[in-house]
């Protein structure tokens, strides 16, 4: 993972501003024509045979002496060269733009003094010259030779300045102010040589001393700006204490400058400060604004560096963050990745109530145990968002982690909850299950426990009709769906086992349910026989009642209100009954079957699964089969009803059994009823028995008689 520094303040930046700081150095002190300092002649420099004491004419331009030197002519070329070259080099550019004002002082010389240092002067000043002073010698004979000499080797010196010769100090003070003159030409300007050299010296190995530490942080910045980051923690953290320990001893240095700048400073303005009516010289008063330019160049310095270094200081630290944070990355990654492979392997939803248990307690121990690693992943995006919003360089690297990790906390909270939703759906179904199979093996117990022979009377079929309604009744408070619901609400979690199981219990439920259905049909019908009143009729038309029947049979829904009697009209009157009292004895017959059916339960299943075959018919003829016997039931209830019910409505004398609001009345009470047995008695059975033979036409049956049926309803 290598990241290189890209620093706000970029390498170029802080190379130009270090080295306009040199520049500016070079200036102040003048190093573009001088390439001397005073350390280099310090010896020239204390032979004191030429001063610069600071004064200037009233034009502004700079004054160099010559005080009287006995050994002037002695001085080598080179070195009055380099005397001359830095003494000039010291004012200002505007000051030596003016030209130099030259004072020789040789009263208590000779003539061939004068004319060396002429010669010297027109031979190797380096500087631009306005005029020259010569004090004469006192001595009448030397001054004599000096006048001649003068206008004699004036065209030698080639001399384009005026020279002025001077037989006192009182006639310089003609030309020059006193204030601008040393004590020793008669003036009040105060020079000490020794501390000028001694402040020279101390100002210009500052100015050096500046200019070498700016190179310096030129070559450190630009090593630093070159680091390439590295790959790991220790090393980051080995390369921010190197650099730091680096940048420690540079800024040591660089107050260390600071204070020996301001220490010169103080010196340079300390008799001022002494005695506050004493005004320094303009060497001090030079010198003190040379220090104080190249303080403010040292402060820029410091500023130039201090920027970059915060700068880079900070990449380094953010490269520390990085690799803290791409570590804990690698850790917390690696813990959700087995945390979520190992969720990966809880797949299995359980095939009983104690197992989707058991699956929950372990599910729940691998949350808890998955809580720690989530509080990790989530504080560490916590941490990599901090490092975006504070503007780290490697946020494009940061953000796709701080989102990963949040992409896995989220997989892994996600699947707890569908895992958990699951589970507890699967306990719902097999505890549902478990119900049903409660609610199955107490039907059968129940159908088990209802004696036959009891149910001979109508007490009996009363009393089990109402064990069977309660039982019933707890569909409800066991809370069974329909096998179509079910398999709605439990449709994704089926297994295949789970849905076997399944299908297994609900089959088992739809036989108990339709157990009872039966039994309570064959109940229905005994009570429906046992309480209907039967008279016997008799057997010759001539002992039977005379009646008269006002009109045709109609309709009716209500309690039979007598039994159908018939006359001697009525051949059928004696088959009619012997064939109630059959259907009777076949009601019985269907119940007692039925009871030793249940009883002959030996399992769970067997019993249900021999009643519910039919004599192991086939699934579709096991339907059609059930259809006809429903529709033969059906018709027989529909053909009691009429002959019950609504053919003695039209027995003369039963009609003052009738309520008047009833009378004539049949086809309000009993609607179409007549039509509807004729077509289910004479169409629909007989289309019914066609498809008990061929069973594919059961649907085109349905389908063609859909619209009588809505007709007849």
């Amino acid at each position: 993972m290598p990241f290189w520094l890209k620093e706000e303040m970029a390498p170029q930046e802080l190379t130009r501003r270090l080295a306009t700081v040199i520049t500016h150095v070079d200036e102040i002190m003048q190093q573009e024509v001088r390439p001397l300092v005073a350390v280099d002649i310090i010896e020239q420099l204390h032979r004191q045979f030429a001063i610069l004491s600071g004064g200037r004419r009233e034009d502004g331009a700079p004054i160099i002496t010559f005080p009287e030197f006995a050994g002037f002519k002695h001085i080598p070329e080179e070195d009055f060269l380099n005397v001359m070259t830095y003494l000039t080099s010291i004012p200002s550019v505007e000051a030596a733009s003016i030209g130099f004002v030259i004072v020789i002082d040789r009263r208590r010389d000779k003539w061939s003094s004068i004319k060396a240092s002429l010669t010297r002067i027109a031979v190797a000043f380096p500087g631009n010259l306005q005029l020259i002073f010569i004090l004469r010698p006192s001595c009448f004979i030397q001054r004599t030779f000096t006048d001649i000499g003068i206008k004699y080797y004036r065209d030698e010196f080639k001399m384009k300045v005026p020279i002025i010769l001077l037989n006192s100090v009182s006639d310089l003070h003609g030309y020059i102010d006193k204030s601008q003159l040393t004590q020793e030409l008669g003036g009040t300007l105060e020079y000490r040589h020794s501390q000028w050299i001694n402040h020279r010296t101390a100002v210009e190995n500052f100015a050096l001393t500046l200019k070498a530490t700016a190179q310096m942080l030129q070559t450190f910045g630009a090593c630093l700006a070159l680091t390439e980051l590295p790959g790991g923690v220790l090393s980051t953290e080995d390369l921010l204490m190197s650099h730091t320990r680096q940048w420690d001893k540079l800024q040591d240095e660089l107050k260390l400058l600071g204070k020996q700048g301001a220490t010169l400073l103080s010196c340079i303005q300390e008799p001022a400060a002494i005695n506050p009516t004493s005004k320094l010289n303009p060497n001090e008063l030079e010198n003190v604004v040379t220090m104080e330019r190249l303080l403010v160049q040292l402060d820029e310095t410091e500023k130039a560096f201090s920027q970059f270094w915060s700068e880079h200081h900070l990449k380094l630290n953010q490269c520390l963050q990085l690799q803290h944070f791409e570590h804990n990355f690698c850790k917390v990654k690696l813990a959700l990745d087995n945390l979520l492979d190992e969720q990966a392997e809880f797949t299995g939803i359980g095939g009983s109530v104690l197992h989707v248990e058991q699956l929950l307690k372990e599910h729940k121990k691998l949350e808890e145990k998955g809580q720690e690693p989530l509080e990790k992943a989530q504080l560490l995006a916590l941490v990599g968002d901090q490092l975006i919003q504070s503007h780290h360089y490697a946020v494009d690297f940061i953000r796709p982690r701080c989102m990963e990790l949040r992409h896995l906390c989220d997989d892994f909270i996600n699947e707890n909850k569908k895992r958990y939703d699951i589970l507890g759906k699967s306990l719902e179904l097999h505890r549902q299950l478990d119900k049903v199979s409660q609610w199955c093996e107490a039907g059968i117990y129940l159908l088990a426990s209802q004696a036959v022979d009891k149910c001979q009377s109508r007490e009996g079929v009363d009393t089990a009709l109402n064990d069977i309604e309660t039982f019933l009744g707890t569909v409800k408070e066991y809370q069974l769906p329909c096998p179509k619901e079910f398999y709605n609400q439990f449709e994704l979690i089926l297994t295949q086992d789970v849905e076997a199981k399944a299908q297994k219990v609900l089959q088992k439920m739809n036989d108990v349910q339709e157990i009872f259905h039966k039994r309570q049909v064959s109940l229905m019908k005994l009570a429906a026989k046992q309480t209907r009143p039967v008279q016997p009729v008799a057997p010759h038309p001539e002992s039977s009642p005379k009646w008269v029947s006002s009109k045709t049979s109609q309709p009716s829904t209500s309690v039979p209100l007598a039994p159908p009697l018939r006359t001697s009209e009525e051949p059928h009157t004696e088959t009619d009954l012997n064939s109630l009292e059959k259907e009777n004895d076949e009601t019985k017959f269907e119940v007692k079957n039925e009871e030793i059916l249940e009883s002959s339960q030996n399992g769970e299943n067997s019993g249900l699964e021999q009643l519910a075959s039919r004599g192991h018919l086939p699934p579709r003829r096991r339907i059609i089969h059930d259809l006809l016997e429903t529709e033969e039931i059906y018709i027989k209830e529909i053909k009691s009803i009429i002959d019950g019910y609504i053919t003695p409505m039209d027995y003369i004398w039963l009609k003052h059994l009738i309520p008047d609001v009833l009378q004539n009345n049949k086809d309000f009470l009993f609607g179409n009823i007549r039509e509807i047995y004729e077509f289910h008695n004479r169409t629909f059975l007989k289309d019914l028995e066609k498809c008990a033979e061929n069973p594919e036409l059961l649907a085109h049956c349905f389908l063609k008689r859909v619209s009588l049926c809505s007709q007849l309803k």
